[in-house]
């Protein structure tokens, strides 16, 4: 095997400042470009560059690895996958893929029958781009315009446009920067939509004409607060238009009407720090999804005439986390997890009784898919779990029936009887149960030799749900087995979970982790060094610290995108995400505890003299959520610092941002080299 190079090291350059008595020694702090988010400097792409090229030469020699890892997953693939069609108007919608295709075909014909009409090409408007994007997308009310938004850098500022679909012919209407959903207006003479700003933050609603140059759109609303970001949607009756602003714990909802948007916005509630609410309409009624009495939710109602008296219709419950409420003509749609466990309910309006959807298994994913229409008699309802293929259904709702429209294919061939799951409960080092999804084949022996793969992400109330991946097998197939933690900072549990789980709780979330790895080793799932973790984004700040924490726990590391430079992010409020994150991690800048709390975990800062395991960390020049700097300061500090020969590599996609690369199959290349990567240093060769 050929001797790999050097690994790369970033030269140290003295950076430091002080902040509540503390002097902050940042050497690699040059690695971020002064013009971001324009990169030139030529020692910071040197580097980057350099990396990437140890990156090649490290996994090289396990390219055949890699090859035969992505054969397997692209072998799974449907390559020409369509969606079911799902009426909308006088249309029937779907998408598809071509063999071969990166991207997808959006389609329609009346729903009398009539010729198919291909609305968007997402090949041809991909075709040259190394990196391509669908944002919005968005049909008018009488068929005939599509307004939709694209991404070609990664950057997350989308170019929203507008196609006749009479004519086939693009308009002239062109509109750069947006970052946002493309609502109608419901006479189809325009559409609103957000700009966002020189820092990455949406602060606006603004009016759109056809036919009109941009200069000419009408700002309907605009945030001052700069931690907020304003949103623009529709609600299921499509009579009004809604414009919500918020940040992770606040929220306030303004009301136009669709036929009038140049009417005075109608505000639902000022906000109030700590609540949060969504809207929907039915028959002049305004539904209030908020958890102003309970982390947990309840919903309450308000008449349009008065919408800031609110009047409760379905108490919050312990253990019922409701998550969402629909609207439809003759019913309405609670979504929520009970007990961890997704429940749909369907509601009547006049009595308010409910009834639930049954499904089969002790550990699934289910929720609404597409239902654009307003006035149904049957849902169209998504269902999965860890053994369970991705599953579309109708549900009717006067007969309470499940009718199965689509399984998801796996060409290479599934089945589901040789795999089992189970849904643990693992105690944390403070007494508070941990739910762990995992799922093995059952050949697959509780001895303590096994290996496993661990996952989670644990931040911003984002549930990890125990759904169905095709890339999984690849490591069940070897031998794994794949559990996902549902740690504190995620809303697996309902909002008190995430609660539990940020600010002055924040490091629950790692030591959870850390106490479900060893719970499985303790259950003899494992054994220390026989386990590889992975994480993202902030997922990868959970990698950072249990990595510091923790490292002779894990085999095989992999930190996608990780924010693990989390004091100097936070403290650095000209950044597009910082005014918006200290209501998630605290503001440092301003109050001293909260400084020393994040400095305590922060990744980057903690980074010791002490052995690591292998790890393997990605990046995306383009990525405005978390900088490109931040996993290359991370890889330079530990490069300088740590004691063990292990393997370190860093990937930064130089054409990409926060999601990687986006073609479907490009995209598994990178998921190839993340389980080649993993199976390397676990010994599994095959």
């Amino acid at each position: 095997m050929t001797k790999l190079p050097a690994p790369p090291k970033a030269p140290q350059r003295p950076y430091s400042y002080e902040r509540h008595g503390h002097r902050v020694e940042d050497p690699w702090h040059w690695l971020r470009d002064p013009g971001y988010p324009t990169v030139e400097d030529k020692d910071v792409l040197a580097y980057l560059n350099e990396e990437n090229g140890y990156f090649e030469a490290a996994m090289g020699p396990h390219r055949p690895l890699v090859d035969t890892l992505f054969r397997e997953m692209k072998g799974r693939l449907k390559e020409d996958d369509k969606s079911v069609p799902q009426k909308d108007g006088a249309w029937l919608y779907w998408r598809e893929f071509e063999l071969g295709a990166q991207y997808r075909k959006w389609y329609r014909k009346p729903v009398g029958g009539g010729e198919t009409q291909l609305i968007l090409d997402e090949p041809k408007l991909a075709e040259g781009k190394e990196y391509f994007r669908l944002g919005a997308i968005s049909v008018s009310p009488n068929g005939r315009y599509l307004a939709f938004a694209i991404d070609d850098n990664g950057s997350e500022r989308f170019e929203a446009r507008v196609r006749d679909l009479e004519t086939g012919n693009m308009l002239p209407d062109v509109i750069p920067g947006t970052l946002s959903s493309l609502v109608w207006t419901s006479d189809n003479r325009g559409f609103l939509y957000g700009l966002a700003n020189d820092n990455w933050r949406t602060d606006n609603a603004r009016l759109h004409w056809l036919g009109d140059s941009i200069e000419k759109d009408v700002e309907l609303f605009h945030e001052q607060d700069d931690g907020f970001r304003v949103g623009v949607g529709l609600t299921s009756s499509e009579k009004w238009i809604t414009i919500a602003t918020g940040d992770h714990v606040t929220s306030e909802v303004w009301l136009l009407p669709a036929d009038n948007p140049l009417a005075e916005p109608k505000l639902v509630s000022a906000r109030k720090p700590g609540r949060e609410y969504d809207v929907d309409e039915h028959d002049g009624t305004l539904f209030i999804h908020t958890n102003d009495t309970s982390p947990n939710f309840r919903l309450a109602v308000a008449s349009i005439g008065n919408p800031g008296d609110w009047r409760e219709l379905i108490p919050a419950s312990p253990h019922f986390y409701m998550t969402d409420v629909t609207n439809f003509k003759d019913f309405y749609v609670v979504e929520g997890r009970e007990d961890g466990l997704d429940t749909i309910e369907i509601r009547d309006y006049a009595t308010n009784t409910a009834r639930r959807i049954p499904f089969p298994e002790e550990s699934y994913v289910a929720g609404l898919d597409e239902n654009p229409e307003y006035d149904v008699k049957k849902l169209r309802i998504g269902y999965e779990s860890m053994v369970t293929p991705d599953t579309i259904y109708d549900y009717d709702v006067a007969a309470g029936t499940l009718e199965v429209l689509k399984v998801q294919e796996i060409p290479s061939g599934y089945d589901a009887s040789r795999y089992m799951t189970e849904r643990l409960h693992i105690t944390a080092r403070d007494g508070t149960d941990i739910p762990v999804s995992i799922v093995y084949g059952k050949d697959f022996k509780k001895d303590g030799s096994g290996l496993l793969h661990l996952y989670s992400y644990g931040a911003y109330g984002h549930a990890v749900p125990p759904g169905f991946s095709t890339n999984r097998l690849s490591l069940l197939d070897r031998g794994f087995a794949y559990a996902i933690a549902h740690i504190r900072g995620g809303d697996d549990l309902g909002q008190q979970w995430y609660l539990d789980g940020k600010l002055e709780k924040r490091t629950n979330s790692f030591n959870d982790f850390v106490d479900v790895a060893k719970g499985l080793i303790d259950l003899e799932y494992t054994s220390a060094g026989k386990i590889s973790i992975s994480g993202g984004s902030a997922g990868g700040e959970l990698m950072g610290a249990v990595v510091n924490s923790d490292p002779a726990l894990w085999g095989a590391v992999v930190a996608h995108v990780p924010f693990v430079d989390v004091l100097n992010t936070m403290l650095d409020e000209t950044l597009p995400l910082t005014p918006g994150e200290w209501p998630e991690w605290g503001n440092p800048i301003t109050d001293k505890a909260a400084f020393e709390l994040i400095r305590s975990y922060s990744p980057y800062d903690q980074v010791k003299a002490q052995d690591y395991p292998p790890l393997l960390i990605t990046g995306g020049l383009n990525d405005p959520r978390v900088t490109y700097w931040e996993p290359a300061k991370w890889t330079a500090r530990l490069r300088a610092t740590k004691t063990d020969g292990n393997i370190l590599l860093l990937k930064t996609n130089m054409g990409a941002g926060h999601g990687g690369k986006s073609g479907r199959f490009e995209s598994l290349e990178e998921d190839a080299e993340e389980m080649a990567f993993i199976l390397w240093q676990l010994g599994v060769t095959d």
